[in-house]
């Protein structure tokens, strides 16, 4: 396994890789070959999320193994770092997703040609802490806090898991943004993500039980919220609920009422179709169904990385069937009646092109919530990436709504 020859050092160890030697206080630790090359994949991305299926492909890239192997050489690394006996971890496992090297790590030495470099920290990623907290019909629930400074709550939304999107090209950026400028809490919904996936009511009642959970959890008592997409319901719950809570309620991509309630029928029809799909698909790795599902929610400026990014959170996310439950959930949402009661300063935003949730939609929250500001981006995708325009000016218009140093408006 080709590679950078390089000597790191992360707690007592020292990991020499152009030597194949694992050093504990200058005592060599025995390693089978394919372990040592495990290890030398995961400390090389030390502070990642690596997904099973790229750390076969590097430890054995020329050979179909079974994920068995994996899990052995994992077991053995713990084994050989001491975990079990010193409760110190230094590979975190990510259900059901991959594995990740939690301990710092310093590079110390390349063995390059020159003058060797000095010791240097392996940057990483601000780490999220995730904690879980138990809703009163007995749910458990995960949610994450990362950053500093006013709060910022984001309500969950369908294909959420706050391990695996953190390094996803389809929300990181959403994640690296907000974070500059405050405390951001997320959470997993109730069936999917870290949270409990074996729930008896999915409903957009219970969705709103979640925020509020989560909400106490965190002890805050006053933040901004953010709805995006099906978020958007229990965001405006909470927002009539609770008004003095709730500084800024932000809106993006949201509806207040689900496929039921939309005097569509053959839209409905079409989507009762689709769930179908899911229910038959949603596990397998179906080039069709796998590209039409992307497509939808991020069809303009996708490149083949966002889109296996976005199918495997599709698959690590929710089981099929948990997947429907909340597509069914989703339809049969109807906040419409409270947006006249929204107090709280608001703002709206939608893409002209959402294929997902309506433009439509969009512009029924702006113009029944009492003074609410709409801004239409010009995209087609429901969610957004990085590196289209509409990204900047949602930005832009974000901050000047949350008042942002920099940013001249504010509310």
């Amino acid at each position: 396994m080709p590679r950078t020859a390089c000597l790191y050092q992360f707690g007592p160890f020292q990991l020499d890789v152009a030597e194949h030697r694992l050093l504990r206080q200058g005592v060599d630790v025995p390693l089978q070959l394919k372990a040592f090359e495990t290890l030398c994949v995961l400390v090389e991305n030390a502070g990642s999320l690596l997904r099973k299926e790229d750390v076969l492909q590097q430890v054995w890239p020329d050979t179909v193994v079974e994920e068995n192997n994996l899990n052995k050489n994992i077991s053995l690394l713990r084994k050989a770092l001491g975990e079990p006996a010193t409760g110190q971890s230094y590979i975190e496992t990510v259900p059901r997703v991959g594995y990740r090297f939690a301990a710092p790590v310093t590079e110390i030495a390349s063995n390059v040609q020159g003058p060797k470099p000095e010791g240097r920290l392996v940057e990483s990623p601000a780490r999220q802490e995730i904690r879980f907290c138990s809703t009163r019909d007995g749910v458990r629930i995960a949610w994450a806090t990362v950053g500093s400074g006013y709060p910022l709550v984001k309500a969950a939304n369908w294909l959420n898991h706050l391990d695996y999107e953190w390094e996803s090209p389809v929300w990181k950026h959403w994640i690296a943004e907000l974070t500059k400028h405050h405390r951001f809490v997320r959470y997993d919904e109730r069936g999917n993500g870290l949270s409990d996936w074996e729930v008896k009511e999915m409903s957009s009642e219970a969705w709103a039980q979640d925020l509020e959970t989560v909400v106490e959890a965190a002890g805050l008592d006053r933040f901004a919220l953010m709805g995006i997409s099906q978020g958007g319901a229990p965001a405006i719950t909470y927002a009539v609920e609770h008004p003095e809570r709730v500084s800024h309620l932000i809106l993006v991509g949201a509806y207040s009422r689900g496929f039921e309630h939309r005097d569509n029928p053959e839209a409905l029809k079409a989507r009762q179709a689709f769930e179908t799909l899911v229910r038959l698909d949603w596990g397998t790795k179906n080039p069709a169904f796998s590209f039409n599902f992307a497509d939808l929610y991020v069809p303009q400026n996708a490149t083949p990385e966002h889109q296996e990014w976005f199918n495997a959170l599709r698959r690590v996310s929710a089981s099929p069937e948990n997947a429907a439950r909340i597509m069914e959930a989703c339809d049969k949402i109807n906040v419409r009646a409270l947006l006249p009661s929204v107090s709280v300063p608001t703002i709206v935003f939608h893409s002209d092109g959402d294929r997902a949730v309506p433009p439509g939609e969009g512009r029924i929250l702006a113009a029944e919530i009492p003074n609410a500001r709409f801004v239409p981006l010009s995209s087609a995708n429901h969610l957004l990436l990085a590196d289209e325009p509409a990204w900047g000016i949602f930005v832009e218009e974000l901050g000047a709504f949350l008042g942002w140093q920099g940013h001249r408006r504010s509310h």
